[in-house]
């Protein structure tokens, strides 16, 4: 399977590896919100023992990406808006301040984070809705890179699980992607012309943007959000959002 987690890195562990699997396709909505999970059958398609899948899946349900009813079984979640809410705190916090600091970015940060947004536009336009997704991850990324704060990823990324989900379902059912790049493209500017207030608010208007998405989508399909009372799911196949 493609999925099957071989070739592990040194010192990584077959549990290691089926985490990030997992966790991947939650956030991805390979595993849709509500999706039905099954430590054999999951065991069978990666072809490895249940431990490691019933291991990832208490580490998952510690992060609030899976829940477990009672004679129904193991679900994905629900996308929280709380989470979401409270990712967003945490991104905003770290990232703004971050820009805040910089008085100038040096050249070569502004051509990668220029040639970066022009394989945004490249993914756009291929309708690649992943390869757009990871280049998003990565344009943030090297904002921090280009402000000295690269490190600082780890604790934003550790955060954002439900927040990733917001966002792969507003590049679905939201906004246009090329929304998104006229937004990246406006922070670039900013720093160009070296004016780090208007970065910073342009960069805090972008994070924001996922509240209004999240609450277009919850009005549309809102069995894909958690209702803070402990919806309980009906045992059905697991499905997978296109």
């Amino acid at each position: 399977m493609a999925n099957r987690p071989t070739l592990l890195a040194p010192g990584e562990s077959i549990r290691d590896r089926t985490l990030q699997l997992l966790r991947a396709r939650i956030i991805s909505l390979e595993l849709a919100p509500g999706a039905s999970l099954s430590e054999n059958e999951l065991a069978a398609e990666l072809g490895i023992s249940r431990t490691p899948v019933r291991e990832s899946l208490i580490l998952l349900r510690e992060e609030g990406l899976i829940q477990v009813f009672p004679q129904l079984g193991t679900f994905v979640s629900r996308v929280d808006p709380g989470r979401v809410a409270q990712a967003q705190f945490v991104r905003e916090a770290i990232e703004c301040a971050s820009l805040r600091e910089a008085e100038t970015v040096d050249p070569e940060s502004l051509q990668a984070l220029q040639a970066n947004i022009r394989e945004q536009h490249a993914a756009n336009e291929a309708g690649d809705i992943d390869g757009f997704f990871a280049l998003d991850e990565e344009f943030h990324r090297r904002l921090l890179r280009a402000t000295g704060h690269e490190s600082a990823w780890n604790t934003v990324n550790a955060a954002k699980a439900h927040l990733d989900r917001a966002r792969r379902l507003s590049l679905i059912d939201a906004r246009p992607v090329s929304s998104l790049i006229e937004q990246h493209a406006r922070i670039v500017d900013a720093l160009s012309e070296q004016d780090t207030t208007n970065a910073v608010e342009s960069l805090r208007a972008h994070l924001r943007a996922v509240f209004d998405d999240v609450e277009r989508i919850r009005q549309r399909s809102p069995e894909l959000f958690s209702d803070g009372g402990g919806l309980r799911p009906v045992r059905r196949t697991l499905t997978v959002l296109p």
